[in-house]
């Protein structure tokens, strides 16, 4: 099918002559994508946790959850616990709006099986939402539930400035849409001994968002925390696993919450913001998923969101043991509900990628293509919290009707499709946000304009965080869980749709779950990168070097 073949064929299940489901839309180059099968049961492309060859999974319905099990003719019979809500799960599906068409320029050519031979491959459907560059593997923790450390590992993989500026350049040349957002991890990223160096180059070579992955420590000092945001940096992803210091003994090794606190501080007083990123084990931390919101409702003048991560199983691990600390998305919206009485688990919980809608009909009036989240519905759940002067928190669809929302902005952006209707459709936008907003369930004095000024601050920094008065704007707070995948639930489609993407030393960019779970190409890259970690440290002895 040649290209202006192709595009007609899209253009027409846009508008609605082709039913959807029944096409097979393609890439930037050309590589069919087969649509996301909905509904339960069904077979999925999944791994061996042992052998980690591609295999087929069955999902399916049991007690009120889903379950993913399969079979590997050489290692036998595994299930595991996908879902702990059949019902969430199928409104996930739900609020699915497409896919995207990948990159026109990908890294890797024709990879017929999927998730060998990264790189990224023309099958994969999603650009880049977020970018993330490891800058070294040391750290100064030893979690035992880390995806990188070098104590362990035995090396030291430290890519060089010059080598991280290369790997900024590669998400800036993404077409047909270049990387805008990237965040710098590890290890402890902050161990880098160019840290502030590459800050700078990230905000140089153009990034609208950079942020740092970090444990916190070196945040302790305010003079650290004051260059960084001067070097560039926006928001720390802080690791903050708990209020109290008994989770961070069973999660990072030692009591930690001092150090979060006074990172906390530090950041505030720098003008920057956070997300925290708490990593959450069933049985061992999942009591504090209440506590974590609360605290950042009471501190969202500096925490703007919360990632919540549940726990990924890198290693061997039993049945009993894994059904035990399984945490699920739909764990994360009962736990909210049950913990805090702030969010309803049915009502107000929605994949990221609905938000596509609004992401493709914000492209369709600038004229331009436009990052858009395009990942999977089931990586994903989460809300949008608006918190009053007052610090009274309510979600989103308590009272804006969301589901009509969507779907309108989904008509919009499909049936937008110049520029010179961009005022009629601005306008038809406003009507269909005033039309189902309800004033009587919105925060204590929270008119539909305070509500027009609170999203004219989130895009424009002038009007938002940045105000002097705090009268413009109520505050936000984005509450969202990412389901990383291990071995034992992984889904193949959902590889081909990652929006987190690893650009790495050796000049390809991966999906996060392949770089860090299934394949794990950490290691491999890592290992044709590094130095023995008894090298490093006799550089280090030598004086060669960081002493961090």
């Amino acid at each position: 099918m040649g290209k202006a073949a192709r595009l007609d064929t899209i253009d027409a299940v846009t508008e609605g002559a082709i039913p959807p489901e029944q096409e097979w839309h393609r890439t930037c180059t050309g590589t069919p994508i087969k649509p996301i099968e909905k509904g339960l049961p069904k077979t999925v492309e999944s791994l061996c946790p042992e052998c980690r060859n591609v295999i087929p999974a069955r999902l399916f319905e049991e007690g009120g959850r889903v379950w993913m099990d399969k079979t590997c003719p050489e290692h036998g019979y595994v299930k595991d616990l996908y879902w702990s809500d059949v019902e969430l799960y199928l409104k996930a599906e739900e609020w699915f709006f497409g896919d995207g068409v990948g990159l026109s320029n990908p890294m890797v050519r024709h990879t017929a099986d999927c998730p060998k031979n990264c790189g990224l491959c023309d099958m994969h459907t999603s650009h880049t939402g977020l970018g993330n560059i490891d800058l070294t593997n040391r750290c100064n923790l030893t979690c035992p539930i880390c995806f990188a450390n070098a104590n362990v590992q035995g090396y030291v993989s430290e890519p060089s400035y010059e080598e991280v500026v290369e790997m900024l350049r590669r998400y800036r040349e993404e077409r047909p849409v270049a990387g805008r957002m990237v965040q710098f991890s590890g290890g402890e990223p902050t161990l880098h001994p160019r840290f502030m160096d590459i800050l700078s180059a990230a905000r140089d070579l153009g990034f609208s968002h950079v942020q740092v992955a970090t444990n916190g420590i070196r945040f302790k000092s305010l003079d650290f925390t004051q260059q960084a945001a001067e070097a560039g940096l926006h928001t720390l992803y802080l690791q903050f696993d708990g209020v109290t210091d008994d989770c961070y003994v069973q999660t990072r090794g030692r009591p930690l919450l001092d150090t979060k606190l006074k990172a906390i501080e530090n950041v505030k007083k720098a003008g920057m913001k956070i997300v925290f990123v708490p990593t959450i084990v069933n049985t061992v931390n999942d009591d504090q998923v209440g506590p974590i919101l609360q605290f950042s409702i009471d501190n969202v003048d500096v925490i703007s969101g919360i990632s919540y991560q549940p726990v990924c199983f890198t290693g061997r691990i039993d049945a009993e043991q894994r059904t035990k600390l399984r945490f699920t998305m739909p764990d994360l919206a009962h736990r909210v509900q049950e913990q805090t009485g702030l969010a309803d688990a049915y009502r107000d919980w929605f994949p990221l990628t609905c938000l596509s809608s609004f992401s493709r009909l914000t492209g369709a009036l600038r004229g331009e293509d436009f990052v858009h989240l395009s990942c999977h519905p089931h990586c994903s759940l989460g809300t949008y919290f608006f918190v009053s002067p007052s610090g009274q928190a309510m979600p989103i669809p308590k009272f804006m009707d969301m589901p009509s929302v969507f779907r309108e902005m989904d008509k919009l952006a499909n049936s937008t499709t110049a520029v010179k209707h961009k005022t009629y459709t601005k306008v038809k936008a406003l009507n269909y946000l005033k039309k189902y907003f309800d004033g009587s369930q919105a925060p204590e004095g929270f008119t539909f304009v305070k509500f027009l000024q609170t999203l004219d601050g989130l895009m424009d920094k002038e009007h938002g965080r940045g105000e002097k008065d705090g009268t413009y704007t109520y505050k936000t707070l984005m509450v969202a869980g990412m389901h990383f995948m291990d071995c034992y639930n992984y889904q193949v489609e959902r590889v081909k749709r990652c929006v987190i993407h690893y650009s790495a030393p050796d000049g390809r960019m991966y999906p996060f779950c392949s770089y860090n779970s299934g394949p794990v190409y950490r290691d491999r890259v890592e290992k044709r990168h590094s130095i023995p970690l008894e090298e490093w440290k006799e550089r280090q002895r030598g004086g060669d070097g960081d002493r961090t």
